[in-house]
């Protein structure tokens, strides 16, 4: 049973070992303290609350100040499939067998594999069931306590999931059998596409480029991933994407609107308002002040 990929295989620096240990022990403050703290810890600069210049700025200020019922509603893996399906239809919703907290309730007899099972909540954690032995290990190794536990409004204070009821949900697993996927994440502020951030898989890891709304290779990538050395060819469903990238992000502000192209069509992953939590870092550093600049545009006016 192959666990869902949770973050490239990064050398577990002194650094980030002590900054975990530093976030552990700020943990107690109020959310200001502690995010004040946290964005110096990762950054090594204060962020600037009265009058932010960068993007990363702007969602520490959306993390305290921004309550709009909605965002409950689409970090939610489950109850965003019913706001998806509002606005551009099902055809790109990901099938669903199942929702809950108990996987021993589970009727396996109505789950078709191949499968995958995460956490309604949270990103990083999940498997995939490609037969049934994998189900056999999933049982075994009963994940839900750990994965219940997770809660982004207090690891970084995201507060739209403060009111998302955790939960467990088994969907339809997309693509080819063996297909490698590219996942497709739509940088977007009130319906205005700014980038493209692409995540390529290969045999020999996960790699990252980004590219303009005109399918332009951007000189800019997320430090997350290696860099993708090869120019990668225009989606044959992209103009859709972008359509569907634009319709869902209307209205929330900023979102990350992350879609798959499959030959059986686009579906929809997931809807994240928060980036890395908040703290996303670009290369170069200019990129945090250009977006910000987006959102001066798009969503403050």
């Amino acid at each position: 049973m192959d666990s869902v990929a949770a973050g490239p295989k990064k050398h577990a620096s002194v650094k980030h070992r002590m900054q975990r240990i530093f976030w552990r022990l700020i943990s107690v403050f109020p959310d200001k303290i502690y995010l004040t703290w946290k964005y110096f810890s990762i950054f090594g600069r204060f962020p600037d609350w009265k009058s932010p210049v960068r993007f990363s700025e702007y969602q520490q200020i959306r993390k305290l100040e921004d309550r709009n019922p909605l965002y409950s509603k689409v970090v939610d893996k489950a109850d965003a499939k019913g706001y998806i399906t509002e606005r551009v239809g099902d055809t790109v919703v990901i099938p669903t067998y199942w929702v809950g907290t108990d996987l021993a309730s589970v009727d396996w007899k109505t789950v078709a594999l191949p499968a995958v099972v995460k956490p309604t909540h949270a990103s990083g954690a999940g498997f995939f069931l490609r037969g049934q032995s994998d189900i056999g290990d999933l049982m075994k190794q009963r994940p839900e306590a750990e994965w219940l536990s997770a809660d982004h409004s207090r690891i970084n204070r995201e507060w739209a999931y403060s009111n998302v009821e955790p939960r467990i949900i088994i969907e339809k697993c997309i693509g080819e059998p063996g297909e490698l996927l590219s996942d497709y994440r739509f940088y977007s502020f009130n319906g205005n596409v700014v980038h493209i951030e692409v995540r390529t898989p290969k045999p020999d890891g996960m790699y990252e480029s980004v590219y303009s709304p005109d399918w332009e290779r951007l000189a800019v990538h997320m430090n997350y991933y290696p860099l993708l050395a090869e120019e990668l060819p225009k989606p044959d469903k992209f103009d859709a994407m972008l359509e569907i990238a634009r319709s869902l992000s209307q209205g929330l502000g900023f979102a990350r609107i992350d879609l798959y192209n499959t030959s059986e069509g686009i579906f929809v992953g997931e809807i994240t308002l928060y980036p890395s939590g908040g703290f996303e870092t670009f290369v170069p550093d200019s990129y945090d002040f250009k977006l910000a600049r987006y959102w001066d545009e798009f969503v403050t006016q």
